[in-house]
């Protein structure tokens, strides 16, 4: 089975919060394929189809809007300083609460978690954030786990920046593919996450 995984992108998103996933998603998607199975499709999803620049310049072009994307499976929500302006845009709030509600799994990376926190999505959560923005998730209400790359709280899984954005995409790959498959993609990557892959968390 296949799954249909949107990645948020807005501007000032942090890169490898959204590009180190978009790798492990689609080197996994490409390797299913490989062997016969139905891969899963990855995309980039934003307000509109204008190209938005990211937090360290690069510039990037959507894939769909919040409009008219296909069903999503998986939601990942990147992190990076725009994640302070879009905390206080209902459409993009109201969309992400729209699709969370329907999706298996809603992800965030660094700073991400505070859009999962003002959209409510992560409302009686625990959530994981990057360790310079601990204390200000906390103090804005959310419930923070400190010291763990990566936390489940029921379909809600959120994870510290950057690197440990990685490690939970392929955890992810691993739940809705298998263990096997995971550490299938991440030898394929040539990646070596700390911790080393584990099926649960």
């Amino acid at each position: 089975m296949g799954y249909t995984i949107g990645l948020l992108i807005f501007p000032g998103a942090e890169e490898l919060d959204f590009v180190g996933p978009w790798e492990v998603f689609t080197a996994s998607a490409m390797l299913r394929e490989r062997d016969g199975e139905t891969p899963d499709h990855v995309l980039l999803v934003a307000a509109d189809r204008e190209p938005l620049r990211c937090a360290k310049g690069l510039r990037v072009l959507p894939d769909a809007t919040f409009d008219d994307h296909p069903a999503l499976d998986v939601v990942l929500v990147p992190g990076g300083q725009g994640t302070r302006r879009e905390a206080d845009n209902p459409a993009l709030l109201g969309w992400l609460a729209k699709v969370s509600a329907s999706a298996q799994w809603t992800t965030s990376v660094c700073t991400g978690s505070l859009l999962l926190h003002a959209s409510g999505v992560a409302e009686g959560r625990r959530l994981a954030t990057y360790w310079g923005f601990e204390d200000e998730l906390e103090a804005r209400g959310a419930t923070v786990v400190r010291d763990a790359r990566w936390v489940r709280d029921g379909q809600v899984v959120s994870s510290q920046g950057v690197s440990a954005g990685i490690d939970m995409a392929l955890w992810l790959i691993g739940q809705l593919h298998s263990p096997t498959h995971a550490r299938t993609t991440q030898r394929y990557i040539q990646y070596a996450p700390a911790p080393p892959y584990q099926a649960d968390v």
